[in-house]
Order: C-alpha cells, then sequence, then structure tokens
C-alpha cells in the first residue's frame, strides 16, 4: 500500500511539473437570455483545466516559470449544445530580474463557435480533430508557447508553431471559421501562416531582440533604450515588403501600450526617428505615438 501510495504521488506530481500555463479563464454570458447559469461554469471550469492540466511542451516548469495568460470568452447566442462567441487572448512573460511582466499577445478572435456537452473530456490529440473547441483552445496554447520562445531566443518558437499549424490545418475538415484562407485576411490561418513564412522572419527577430532590451532594464535603462528602439526601427525591413501587415498589428496590439511607457520616461534617448518609423509601420496607433513624451 505504501509503495502504492509513492507511485500515485510521484505520477501526480510529474503532471504538476509538466504544466506550462498559468492561464484565467473567463466566460461572459452577459449577452445570453438563458439563466441556467450552472452549464456557463461548468465550461469556464473545463477550460480551465483543460489549459492549464495538458502537458503542452513536454518539459518540466516551475510554478513562478509557467506563461501568464489568460482566455476572456464572450458568449453572444447558444442553441442548445451550440455556442458562438469570440475569444481574447492574452499572454505576458516576465522581465529579468523584476516583477514586471511584458505583454507578448494581445488577440481578439472573433469567429469562435463549438459544440460542448456538460461534463464532457476535453482531451487533446495532435493528430486528431475532436471539436473546435478543443482545436482553438490548444492552437492557442501553442502560439502563445511560441511567441514565449521567441522572446528568449530567435526563432525558438518554432517547434510550437509547427504543431499550432498542423492543428490548424486538421481543424478544417470540421467547417469552422477561422481556419482557411476563405474566411477572411486576418484569422488562425493567416495568423500561424505569416508565423512560419520566411517573409515575417524580420518580425519575429525583432521580438528577441526587443525582449533583449527589457531584459536589460534593471542595468542599464538607456542601454535598454536604444536596444529596444534598434530592434523597433528592423520592424520597416517587413513594411518595405508588406505595408500594414497582419503580424505586424498583432505585435504592436500587444506591445503599443508598454512602448510609450518605455519612451516617456526614465533616461531620455533620441527618438524622433522612431517616432517617424512607428507612424509609419503602425499609423493606427499614431494617438499612443504622440503621447511620447522626449
Amino acid at each position: 500500500m505504501k509503495k502504492y501510495f509513492v507511485l500515485v504521488a510521484f505520477f501526480i506530481f510529474g503532471l504538476l511539473q509538466a504544466q506550462q500555463l498559468n492561464c484565467t479563464v473567463t466566460i461572459n454570458t452577459q449577452m445570453l437570455a438563458s439563466t441556467n447559469q450552472q452549464v456557463y461554469k461548468t465550461l469556464q471550469n473545463a477550460i480551465s483545466d483543460f489549459v492549464n492540466n495538458t502537458d503542452w511542451a513536454g518539459s518540466a516548469l516551475k510554478q513562478n516559470e509557467k506563461i501568464n495568460c489568460s482566455m476572456y470568452i464572450t458568449l453572444t447566442s447558444q442553441n442548445s449544445n451550440q455556442f458562438s462567441g469570440t475569444i481574447q487572448v492574452q499572454a505576458s512573460r516576465l522581465v529579468y530580474n523584476s516583477t514586471y511582466s511584458s505583454p507578448i499577445f494581445n488577440y481578439n478572435d472573433k469567429d469562435f463557435t463549438f459544440n460542448y456537452t456538460e461534463f464532457q473530456n476535453l482531451i487533446f490529440n495532435p493528430n486528431t480533430y475532436d471539436g473546435n473547441l478543443i482545436s482553438v483552445l490548444a492552437f492557442y496554447s501553442y502560439v502563445i508557447l511560441g511567441l514565449d520562445a521567441d522572446s528568449f531566443a530567435p526563432m525558438a518558437g518554432n517547434r510550437y508553431f509547427e504543431i499550432a499549424q498542423n492543428i490548424g490545418n486538421v481543424a478544417q475538415q470540421g467547417n469552422n471559421k477561422g481556419w482557411t484562407q476563405a474566411d477572411g485576411l486576418q484569422n488562425r490561418y493567416y495568423l500561424i501562416n505569416d508565423m512560419m513564412s520566411p517573409m515575417y522572419m524580420e518580425l519575429r527577430q525583432t521580438s528577441f531582440n526587443y525582449h533583449k532590451g527589457l531584459d536589460l532594464m534593471t542595468q542599464d535603462v538607456k542601454s535598454a533604450k536604444e536596444k529596444i528602439k534598434a530592434s523597433l526601427l528592423n520592424i520597416t525591413k517587413v513594411s518595405s515588403v508588406k505595408p500594414n501587415a497582419f503580424l505586424t498589428r498583432v505585435f504592436f496590439d500587444a506591445k503599443s501600450d508598454e512602448i510609450v511607457s518605455i519612451f516617456s520616461g526614465g533616461p531620455t534617448i533620441p527618438v524622433s526617428d522612431l517616432l517617424d518609423t512607428l507612424n509609419k509601420i503602425s499609423p493606427l496607433n499614431s494617438s499612443k505615438w504622440a503621447e511620447i513624451n522626449y
């Protein structure tokens, strides 16, 4: 009996150590007329358990090493066990030697439809299609892992993006929106295919250089700002080939507020050229760039 207990404890400990994400899941049902809130609570708990307890990467992470993220699901319609809505996915990573978390992803997916029966098991298999709910959750889990890895080493997210791309390919058989070219120009299909395209390698390199600069903030703020500035100027290599690219917008959706904060306080560096560049490559954020004090 004692031996059995030790084996079970070891197995459970291994599962706990295999988790990679620390995800907060919220389901907003204010747009639904249903009064049965229990099914939504069950769904929220099921999604939270699925994302947080699945071993996505096969590597052990300590609690303080897990990637902090959130999934905010707004349900807009329900017909029996069929649900429709949106899912806002956000993620951040800690800056070296600090308690500050830098946003790495902030994306609102407006094509989120799925079937769910209360208490059904959510189990992920990368090579089979088990419904759009599992596919979307798994897809974004791997996108988060890939973006986090890219921020620590050049192109380190490839292994995760490849899995996300495979999930997208397999999910096309479900005929749900967001997985194909025919579903628009800014969806899951283009998000992951652009991530894997050589055309956008410079943008992924920018992410690494940007966060390398952030990690220097506690040592030399001025030098860190210069590195971050240089990384942002590098995006012109992408914008000159693909102006207003989808991935460029995704990058700035996560980073725009942080960029304003970085260059609006502390030791100053010349930023007039940076402002010109930011206004050209991300004109949608021009009102934010105008807030930069220098």
